[in-house]
């Protein structure tokens, strides 16, 4: 069970959001808009579901706001499908992006999937190359500077590495990841991937390399 905050400014999709994540035995709550939300209260969630494109503020401002509050997974749910779109989610701090119009039965897989990655019991340190991963924390450290990366970029690095000089296709990837395979999600994968090397630019450190028309590996 999950406590989960839905913001969409259309009633009858926040109704069949609610049905179908309640079968699944979680707490929903919902809204229309992000005004009546209390920032002090996101702390009480343990997932958030953010419609893009609503009147006033909408969710790409709000994810920017409250990224900085809470840590917990933020889902995107919009029909906004351009990739400049889902770059500029995902930098904002979101985990993932899942496109209008859905299945109810996908946006169950991913939600649950996010907090089943959310949940997993992590132990201890392993270090590959340069890279250090606290497993607990969730973070990385580069010749002894911390990377910040979302919890996906941190999980992509952290399976890649585990599996160092194996190719994974970006598909393979998103489901080990993410736990659901999506066809159509690899576009996710190359932006995650895109930003995590941004990232690690600062450090001269790039070990996740490209097999062109495959996918990816730690090098």
């Amino acid at each position: 069970m999950a406590r989960i905050l839905v913001v969409d400014d259309e009633p009858a999709i926040l109704h069949i959001i609610k049905t179908g994540l309640e079968k699944d035995g979680h707490v929903i709550s919902t809204f229309e808009n992000v005004e009546n939300i209390e920032s002090k209260e996101l702390s009480y969630y343990d997932l958030l579901l953010l419609d893009v494109m609503m009147p006033g503020t909408n969710g790409f401002t709000f994810c920017q706001q409250v990224r900085k509050l809470v840590s917990c997974p933020i889902l995107f749910l919009t029909a906004k499908v351009q990739e400049q779109d889902i770059v500029y989610g995902l930098a904002l701090g979101a985990d993932d992006y899942i496109t209008k119009p859905f299945r109810i039965a996908e946006l169950r897989a991913r939600v649950n999937a996010h907090l089943r990655r959310e949940n997993r019991e992590k132990h201890s340190m392993f270090s590959v190359g340069l890279a250090c991963f606290d497993l607990s924390a969730k973070t990385l450290v580069v010749n002894g500077k911390t990377i910040h990366l979302t919890k996906g970029e941190y999980a992509i690095c952290e399976y890649l590495a585990r599996n160092k000089g194996r190719v994974f296709t970006k598909e393979q990837i998103y489901e080990e990841v993410f736990g659901f395979d999506a066809e159509g999600d690899s576009s996710t994968i190359a932006v995650h991937v895109k930003n995590i090397r941004v990232k690690l630019s600062e450090t001269e450190y790039q070990p996740i390399e490209t097999a062109w028309g495959i996918g990816y590996k730690w090098a």
